[in-house]
This record gives C-alpha cells, structure tokens and sequence, in this order.
C-alpha cells in the first residue's frame, strides 16, 4: 500500500472535513469526501445521504464519483484523487477501482467496514485490473473526532453536532 503524502493532503482532507460537518448537521453518519483533478482543482465533494435519501448506496464516495464523472463527461477518472474522511467500505473500493481513481488519501479507518486496510485490502489486490495509490492517516484526529462526537452525541438522544 502506497503511503506517501502529498503537500496538499491536508488542505482536500480539510474540505472533505467540511463536508462530512454537512453530513453530521443533516443527521448523516459525518463522511464527506471531495474529488480532486490532477491538476488540483475540486471536481466535486459530497457526503453522507444515506437516511435522507433512504439509499444504502449515497456513501459520500459514490456521490462525489457519480457528479466528478457527470461534471467530466467521462466514467474513467484517469489522474484524479479521492480524499474520504473514513477509510471506504467493498462497495465504494469497488467504485474507485472501477472508475479508474489513481489515489485515494483517507482520514481514519474503519474497523468494521473499512475494505482498503482494516477488513480488506481491495485496492491492492493484485488480481484487479487496476490499481491505485492509497495514503490513510490525513487528519486521522479530526476525522475520528467528528465520527466520535456525532456517535456520543446519538448515544446520549441529542441531534449530532
């Protein structure tokens, strides 16, 4: 798995941040994540949807993929970057392999349904047409602190965040 990070991780990771704070004031699980050309421009961002749509598929991921492919005509993603605040689960690695993302950067891993490192290491499996660069750990704290206190704040009957 490919670990290096680039001098404007931290800067995308700090948007995804605020998209995932979007997810946590709508009531959404707070991910959010943003798709970045290689040129470094934002294509897209997005978060969580999955309770106001009643969607299992509106993960923050496939809807960044899903308006990136739409704003650049084109399904294939070739040289583009996806920063997520939550290591992504088998149906978003899924989508990131198939639309043909060259880099993924996460914030924190998810122990129960990460698939790039925590349960499954779909991205670097070698018997996939392609592959793709991975850097996890970008702002580990604050994207595990935002998932932390919108959990808290569930648990204790309150409106997260």
């Amino acid at each position: 798995m490919l670990r290096i990070l680039n001098d404007k991780d931290e800067f995308f990771m700090s948007i995804a941040l605020q998209e995932a704070l979007k997810a946590a004031d709508a009531g959404e699980v707070p991910v959010g994540a943003v798709v970045v050309s290689g040129s470094g421009e934002v294509v897209s961002r997005a978060y969580n949807t999955k309770e106001r749509s009643q969607d299992p598929t509106a993960h923050a991921e496939m809807a960044a993929i899903r308006e990136a492919s739409a704003l650049l005509g084109s399904w294939r993603l070739e040289g583009c970057s996806l920063y997520v605040t939550l290591e992504p689960c088998i149906m978003c690695s899924g989508a990131i392999i198939n639309s043909r993302i060259m880099r993924i950067i996460y914030g924190c891993t998810d122990p129960k349904g990460g698939a790039v490192e925590s349960l499954y290491g779909i991205l670097d499996d070698g018997r996939l047409n392609h592959r793709v660069g991975v850097t996890g750990g970008v702002l580990r704290e604050s994207c595990s602190n935002v998932l932390k206190d919108f959990f808290f704040a569930l648990r204790r009957g309150c409106r997260a965040v």
